[in-house]
């Protein structure tokens, strides 16, 4: 073995991989992490700038926004809020704290109890987010919809 720890094959050697039918499936479901988080991006940013929406949870932001057009034109200024910079990144930091957790109940539970478990986090999150009447049952909801993502992106790796 050399120095560095790598293991090399006999120059005569050539391995061939091939593409089954699992290596596709690990494939998609390993996609599937990266996925889920472009689609919150997406969802989140819409549903940000909804006046309806700003309105009830973030009337400063829905003043400024709507009855205040020449403040001006970037959106920078008019969305700087840190109560819809938490909304919007607290999924992503619960989803990286959650993965270090995840590996260690992947490896305890398995996979599929795992899955299942990524799975609940997933439903209280939505349940929340769907009930919500103020800001930090927003944010509970966020955090749990991050640990279900986390989980998940976990237990697909």
């Amino acid at each position: 073995m050399p120095a560095g720890g790598l293991s090399v094959a006999p120059s005569g050697s050539q391995f061939e991989a091939k593409i089954t039918p699992i290596v596709v499936i690990s494939c998609v479901m390993a996609a599937t992490g990266g996925l889920m988080f472009g689609y919150d991006v997406g969802v989140s940013g819409g549903v940000t700038s909804m006046p309806d929406f700003l309105k009830k949870f973030f009337p400063v932001v829905y003043r400024r926004v709507v009855q205040d057009p020449g403040i001006d034109n970037s959106n920078y200024c008019k969305y700087d809020n840190e109560g819809l910079q938490l909304f919007t990144s607290s999924l992503y930091l619960a989803g990286l704290t959650a993965t270090f957790f995840a590996s260690y109940t992947t490896r305890k539970l398995g996979r599929r109890l795992t899955m299942l478990i990524a799975g609940a986090f997933f439903v209280l999150g939505v349940v929340f987010n769907t009930a919500a009447q103020n800001l930090a049952m927003l944010i509970i909801g966020r955090i749990l919809l991050g640990c279900g993502v986390g989980f998940a992106n976990q237990v697909h790796v």
